[in-house]
C-alpha cells in the first residue's frame, strides 16, 4: 500500500511539473507598452501632416499636384474642369535618420504672389500610442523653413517685394496629435504656428491655426481621408483684404480617397486650397467650395529602402 501511494505521488508530481513546462511553452505574453502601428498610411493626408514617419535609412519620394477650379467662373468645360491648369506642384524627398526622426527637402511652384519655393523640414515623433492605452495618443513635431527664389517685385505693397534675403523666408511649426481609435478609424489634430518675415501691406506676419483630419478605412487598400484647417485671423486684416481686392480668406477643406497599391500610396483629392505648402495654404486660401472654386489634386508617394538587411 505504501509503495502504491509513493508511486502515485511521484506520478502526480511529474505530471504537475510537465504541465507547468507545457504552459510555459505555449503561453504567449503580450508585450507591455506595445506601440500602435500604422495610425495612418502616409505622412500626409491632403493638406495636413500626420504623425507617421519613415524608418531609418529609408527615403520617401512624393509628388503633389493641384489643378485649376472645377467649376465657377474659372472652371467648367472651357478648361476641362480645371485639368488644363495647374495652381501648384510640389516635389519632395524625406529621409529617415531614425525610425521616428525624418528630415526633408522640397521644391514647390507656389500658388500665391510668392513663388519658386524651396523647403527644408524636420519631423520628430516623440510619443507613441500604445495598444494597452497606457499612452492614448501619438505626438509628433513638424518644423519647416521655406525660401522664395523668385525675382523681387517692384510693387512695394506686394508680398514678394523683398528688400533683404531674410524677407524671403517663412517658418511653420506644428504639433501633430493623433489617435487610432480602431483598425478602421484614425484622427489627427494639428495646432500650427506660421511666421512670415515679409508680407503684403497690412497682412499678418504671425498666424495661428488649428487643423483636424481623419482617415476611415474602407478596405485593406482603400480609405477615405479628409482634413480642415482653421486660421485665427484678425478681423481687421480680413476686412482690409476684402476692401482692397474684393477677395476673402477661406478655410482650407479637403476630402479624398487613399489607395495603397503595394508599392505606392496614392491620393486622389478635392480641395479649395490652391497651395500645397503650409506657409501658403494656411494663410492665403482665397477659394470657396460654395463658388465652385475647388480642384482636383493628387499625390503619389514611393518609399525606397537603403538598409543593408
Amino acid at each position: 500500500m505504501k509503495k502504491t501511494l509513493l508511486i502515485l505521488l511521484c506520478l502526480t508530481s511529474a505530471t504537475s511539473y510537465a504541465q507547468e513546462d507545457l504552459e510555459k511553452l505555449i503561453h504567449i505574453d503580450t508585450p507591455k507598452n506595445e506601440k500602435v502601428t500604422a495610425t495612418f498610411k502616409s505622412g500626409n493626408l491632403i493638406n495636413l501632416k500626420t504623425t507617421e514617419t519613415i524608418h531609418r535609412n529609408e527615403m520617401d519620394f512624393r509628388v503633389d499636384h493641384r489643378f485649376g477650379d472645377i467649376a465657377g467662373s474659372a472652371g467648367g468645360g472651357k478648361n476641362f474642369f480645371g485639368l488644363d491648369n495647374s495652381t501648384d506642384i510640389r516635389i519632395g524627398f524625406d529621409y529617415g535618420l531614425l525610425d521616428n526622426l525624418n528630415i526633408g527637402i522640397a521644391r514647390a511652384k507656389g500658388a500665391t504672389e510668392v513663388r519658386q519655393l524651396f523647403e527644408g523640414n524636420l519631423k520628430y515623433r516623440f510619443i507613441d500610442q500604445t495598444v494597452d492605452n497606457s499612452v492614448p495618443i501619438s505626438v509628433a513635431l513638424f518644423a519647416s523653413t521655406t525660401l522664395s527664389a523668385m525675382e523681387a517685385s517692384t510693387d512695394k505693397a506686394s508680398a514678394a517685394s523683398f528688400d533683404t534675403f531674410s524677407d524671403r523666408l517663412s517658418y511653420v511649426t506644428q504639433l501633430i496629435i493623433a489617435r487610432k481609435f480602431s483598425t478602421n478609424l484614425s484622427l489627427v489634430l494639428v495646432p500650427s504656428y506660421l511666421h512670415r518675415n515679409y508680407t503684403a501691406h497690412n497682412d499678418q506676419n504671425d498666424l495661428f491655426a488649428l487643423g483636424i483630419g481623419g482617415r476611415a478605412k474602407v478596405s485593406n487598400r482603400v480609405a477615405l481621408v479628409a482634413d480642415y484647417t482653421l486660421p485665427f485671423r484678425k478681423s481687421s486684416n480680413k476686412k482690409y483684404r476684402e476692401d482692397l481686392s474684393g477677395q476673402r480668406y477661406y478655410n482650407a477643406l479637403g476630402i479624398g480617397i487613399e489607395m495603397d497599391t503595394g508599392g505606392h500610396i496614392f491620393h486622389l483629392n478635392f480641395t479649395n486650397a490652391t497651395a500645397i505648402q503650409e506657409s501658403q495654404f494656411i494663410s492665403e486660401t482665397n477659394s470657396s467650395w460654395a463658388k465652385g472654386q475647388f480642384r482636383w489634386g493628387f499625390s503619389i508617394a514611393r518609399r525606397f529602402n537603403f538598409n543593408k538587411k
